[in-house]
């Protein structure tokens, strides 16, 4: 069985010694004390499985401490060990989020060891759920989604791993029913963001005057109605992918805004000032005709080339051949 790490944090070297020998009773368990919170910190690399902290620090107590903890490693599960029984305390620090609370008596060492048996448990869920999620996304393949094994379609498959295996852009084309979200969510799920988020728009159902909200956000006070602030669709898609349909319904005015974002990879909210950094994987699609839109002055020439990125072409149903008897024998 794996190691399982535990840092034990506390001033007092004799019940720090205590903990560590009960922890240590478990073969599974490596145990490494520390007699400070700063100790604590300059190991955290080391990335332990859990970590035990005295509230009653000398150079930090434990709400500081489990603060710069989170910070930096915020799946580490935190327990806190006080030396008093104050009610208050204990809420506060729960309300922060620690794992557990328990207070210095005859019994911590068995509750530390249960406390410890629960968490672990709960890891071993949150890793399974992941495994599962991965197994979810392999079995996300390409033919899965997309019914056909036509000469067309098996083209689009061979574009699709492609696109799958880079970060480029893509924009999907085709009639009307094809299947554009399909593929453009196929590609995310089998491509290195699949953890990260998958968020669609569809341009053409959002009204004209709020476009620019709903994709880039906007601050409080910023227009009347904006009581807080919204975060666009663009920062929820970072680190993730961001669908954008029908995008050659978007207003000239604002295409020139969605250019920059891009360019500049950041942008600002409506009403700020504030730079918002992003990594965000672009796929567009619609059912028109993107070049003959440049070329009647509806859509930005550097724009269409920005966004083109890795082209498909979604056939229709009636191009596809004896796809259609295998889409039959399906439903």
């Amino acid at each position: 069985m794996e190691t399982y790490r535990i840092f034990i944090v506390d001033d007092d070297p004799w019940y720090g010694e205590i903990l560590a020998y009960h922890l240590s009773l478990n073969p599974d368990h490596q145990v490494t004390r520390f007699a400070s919170g700063k100790a604590c910190l300059a190991s955290l690399h080391q990335k332990p499985h859990l970590i035990t902290i005295d509230y009653s620090m000398p150079d930090m107590n434990g709400a500081e401490l489990f603060k710069q903890i989170k910070a930096q490693h915020p799946d580490i599960p935190v327990i806190v060990i006080s030396g008093q029984d104050d009610v208050s305390t204990a809420i506060e620090m729960l309300k922060l989020g620690v794992s557990d609370y328990l207070v210095k008596d005859d019994h911590t060492k068995d509750l530390l060891w249960n406390a410890i048996l629960r968490i672990r448990e709960n890891q071993q869920l949150k890793m399974q759920v992941e495994q599962l999620r991965e197994e979810l996304g392999q079995k996300h393949e390409f033919g899965n989604v997309i019914k056909g094994n036509s000469p067309v379609i098996r083209k689009i498959f061979s574009l699709m791993e492609k696109a799958a295996k880079t970060n480029i852009n893509v924009s999907v084309t085709g009639e009307t029913g094809t299947g554009k979200e399909v593929v453009a969510k196929a590609i995310h799920y089998n491509s290195e963001r699949k953890r990260k988020p998958f968020v669609a728009v569809n341009m053409a159902a959002i009204p004209r005057e709020l476009v620019e909200s709903e994709l880039f956000g906007h601050e409080k006070g910023s227009f009347t109605g904006a009581i807080g602030r919204k975060i666009g669709k663009f920062e929820e898609a970072n680190k993730g992918t961001l669908f954008l349909d029908e995008i050659a319904e978007l207003d000239l005015s604002l295409q020139s805004k969605l250019l920059r974002v891009l360019q500049e990879r950041e942008l600002e909210r409506v009403g700020g000032n504030e730079s918002v950094k992003l990594d965000v994987r672009l796929i567009v699609a619609t059912h028109k005709n993107l070049p003959e839109e440049v070329r009647a002055g509806k859509f930005r020439e550097d724009l269409y080339y920005r966004i083109m990125g890795l082209p498909i072409n979604l056939p229709p149903l009636r191009e596809r051949g004896n796809d259609i008897l295998l889409l039959a024998k399906f439903f």
